[in-house]
């Protein structure tokens, strides 16, 4: 029986890849994604605190929003006072909303990732045309503001079409964020000859899946991510690996559960001489300049 396949990668066993290293050596790459998101007011998607109710709907658009006015700053502090790197995953129409909120991360230095023009929408829903639409007006936005395309997307809700990576790849990217099936970065092949490397993004250390769809308490959340740095610090002895943390500010940005994140970011910023702590942009510049046969 020959199932139907995306044909982007083919199996490969984790143990039997070519060993190499992140710079200095090191052997865990970790990152953290700050996803920054705007909603549109009365229609469309968007996470939910409690059962959406009639639109407009107040109540999540609110909650939704006081990540970007209150959250977001609270975990600007925290990273901070850590000295802690963070990839921020932008909606484009976070610079007409928010635009003090992107700026502020682009001060700190740190690396602005695609993440289409808003959470409203789902990018895999489109037809073709209109997918380069959504990723060329992001894209474009982006460039104006940071005066350089951005190298990395994640999808708005991770969706995807079956033409993503190539409209991505040809729209300039360098790598995608939406497959969570490695834990080390994987090329894909793409129409054309070219081709997009998948940085692994998580869907355990997310708040999101843990949080909203698992009811994870803050304490749970905060020794997860604990206990998914200890294991896999350990594991990569054996192997190059990457982890990433995935947060959005109106979850761990509430006082309560931010309490227990910083709990762990301190455990891992103690440990940050064994780590490489970057951003995703970073693992794919040195994937891609890897020597053939090491990726």
């Amino acid at each position: 029986m020959q199932l139907k396949s995306h044909g982007r990668y083919d199996y490969s066993p984790l143990r039997d890849r070519p060993d190499y290293c992140w710079p200095d050596r090191k052997r865990l790459a970790v990152y953290f994604a700050l996803n920054l998101e705007h909603f549109s007011f009365g229609e469309g998607l968007g996470a939910e605190l409690a059962p959406g109710g009639p639109q407009p709907d107040v109540l999540n658009f609110a909650w939704r929003d006081w990540g970007n006015r209150v959250g977001a700053w609270y975990l600007l502090d925290a990273f901070d006072a850590l000295g802690l790197p963070m990839a921020a995953l932008i909606n484009s129409a976070m610079y007409d909303y928010a635009p003090q909120l992107v700026a502020a991360f682009h001060a700190r230095g740190d690396e602005i990732v695609g993440h289409g023009r808003t959470n409203a929408e789902r990018q895999g829903t489109l037809d073709e045309k209109a997918e380069a639409v959504l990723i060329a007006e992001a894209t474009r936005r982006i460039a104006e503001a940071e005066g350089r395309a951005p190298e990395g997307w994640l999808g708005p809700w991770i969706s995807q079409s079956v033409l993503t990576p190539d409209l991505l790849a040809e729209a300039g990217y360098r790598y995608l964020l939406d497959w969570c099936m490695d834990d080390q970065p994987i090329w894909f092949r793409c129409r054309g000859g070219r081709r997009i490397l998948a940085v692994p993004y998580p869907q355990e250390a997310n708040d999101i899946p843990a949080i909203v769809a698992r009811k994870m308490g803050a304490a749970e959340f905060a020794d997860l991510i604990v206990d998914q740095f200890d294991e896999m610090l350990e594991l990569s002895a054996a192997r190059p690996l990457v982890m990433g943390v995935a947060l959005h500010p109106y979850l761990v940005g509430q006082p309560h559960r931010l309490r227990h994140l910083k709990r762990a970011l301190r455990h891992i910023a103690r440990k940050r001489e064994r780590v490489w702590l970057t951003t995703p942009g970073a693992i794919a510049r040195h994937c891609i300049a890897l020597p053939a046969g090491d990726d």
